[in-house]
């Protein structure tokens, strides 16, 4: 079972391999609210009406008011101190370090994170419905609107654009899962660690970490405001909130 103790430090030797992976509850202390935390409703549309294929093909206006209000309140955000800690950790192990979000407000990448991981992609980059241009950086929104891309309508075709973030039914972006492995791979030269911070323990394939690292002999970390869904799956727990416990994990 979980060890719930008063704020210990993470045993960050000359030989641990830090893998990270971070949820909303990272961001709380941004101000970034949670679909989660309102129910799962957005002006009276379930998740799935914002964030699946079918939902942005039946009606993509809908879906990038949704994504614009995101927008905002990203762009009024700024990395808190859980953020900031974990760039000064990056700093100190570097490619025994590596960072793997859930989130897309983009603020680990802000904070100066560069070992990173965008599991469910970017809220701040967009991408064609039909051609292979790369993904773009895009933070506005014109409401309104439904953005369409240029290339495409040069080449005598409609197409929408949408935003690079990972919707129901959709896989993780290519390689990102593979990186993952090679970081484990690389962690048998030392000791592996796991860091959960803020997250449900719902949604895999990223819940399933912390069985991954137990597998290779990794010690796993939880840092939670509330209960998560796999908490019993971990060493030790610690309850309270990122931006307080993180930065006095990290000292």
């Amino acid at each position: 079972m979980p060890t719930l103790t008063p704020t210990p430090r993470l045993p960050l030797g000359d030989d641990t391999f830090l893998l990270v992976l971070t949820g909303a509850g990272v961001s709380a202390d941004s101000g970034i609210s949670t679909f989660r935390a309102a129910g799962g409703l957005w002006n009276d549309h379930k998740i799935e009406d914002v964030a699946s294929v079918d939902g942005f093909f039946r009606d993509p206006l809908l879906v990038w008011q949704f994504y614009g209000e995101r927008r905002r309140d990203v762009a009024a955000a700024v990395p808190n101190a859980a953020h900031r800690a974990l760039v000064a950790v990056e700093e100190r192990l570097g490619d025994r370090f590596l960072l793997a979000t859930q989130n897309v407000d983009g603020l680990h990448g802000r904070a100066g994170s560069r070992r990173l991981i965008e599991l469910h992609g970017s809220l701040l980059r967009s991408r064609c419905t039909v051609c292979d241009r790369p993904p773009f950086a895009d933070a506005g929104y014109t409401p309104g609107k439904v953005p369409i891309c240029g290339r495409c309508h040069a080449a005598g075709r409609d197409a929408l654009i949408r935003p690079d973030v990972v919707w129901f039914g959709e896989l993780l972006p290519d390689g990102a899962l593979a990186r993952i492995e090679r970081f484990l791979d690389d962690a048998a030269a030392g000791r592996l660690l796991f860091l959960a911070i803020g997250t449900s323990g719902l949604v895999f394939p990223a819940a399933g970490l912390v069985d991954a690292v137990k597998a290779r002999g990794g010690a796993t970390w939880l840092v939670n405001a509330d209960a998560a869904a796999n908490d019993d799956r971990f060493d030790r727990v610690l309850r309270g909130g990122a931006g307080e416990l993180i930065p006095a994990l990290c000292s």
